[in-house]
């Protein structure tokens, strides 16, 4: 067998070992061109992976997030009215009782809605910010320096997370 190939070897001539090297190289640059092409693809379909699981990962947060933003837009007006009784028990003294079961449930529903990432906005004496507040009406003010500041909050406002999920109403010096 050795010298069937010595045979072979010695009638190629010199120009038909140049066009089978010349063959052979090109077979070797097609294979390492579909190795990269191949590699360019994997790694771009592993990015395209990533991104996805990182997008999905955003919207799942997303919508845990927008599912207890439904719940406690929901429960702020009893907030609100915790505070109006505070006010209408605060003028009498006979309800000493009342007043302190309201202020108990009161904190108790504030501190789990703080828990969850509740927080108020802050308006009195600050500056009207559209960010955060919602003009409802102009009081008229005689000093320069309480011009454009928060008056009077008509109703507060709140931010869950980073989100302002209900803007203050309040009333602004003009």
């Amino acid at each position: 067998m050795k010298q069937t190939e010595a045979q072979t070897e010695q009638k190629m001539g010199r120009k038909e070992k140049k066009d089978a090297f010349k063959s052979l190289k090109t077979k070797i640059s097609d294979l390492e061109a579909g190795i990269a092409k191949e590699k360019d693809d994997y790694i771009r379909l592993m990015a395209e992976f990533e991104n996805y699981r990182r997008r999905s990962a955003a919207e799942r947060l997303e919508l845990i997030n927008t599912a207890s933003e439904k719940i406690i837009l929901e429960i702020l007006p009893i907030l609100d009215d915790c505070e109006r009784a505070f006010k209408a028990l605060g003028d009498s003294a006979d309800c000493a009782s009342a007043k302190e079961g309201t202020e108990l449930i009161y904190n108790k529903l504030l501190n789990i809605l703080k828990a969850k990432g509740l927080k108020e906005i802050e308006t009195e004496g600050k500056a009207f910010d559209t960010t955060f507040m919602e003009a409802v009406a102009q009081f008229p003010v005689q000093e320069e320096e309480k011009k454009g500041l928060v008056y009077d909050t008509v109703q507060k406002g709140y931010i869950l997370g980073e989100k302002v999920i209900r803007y203050a109403k309040v009333v602004v010096g003009q």
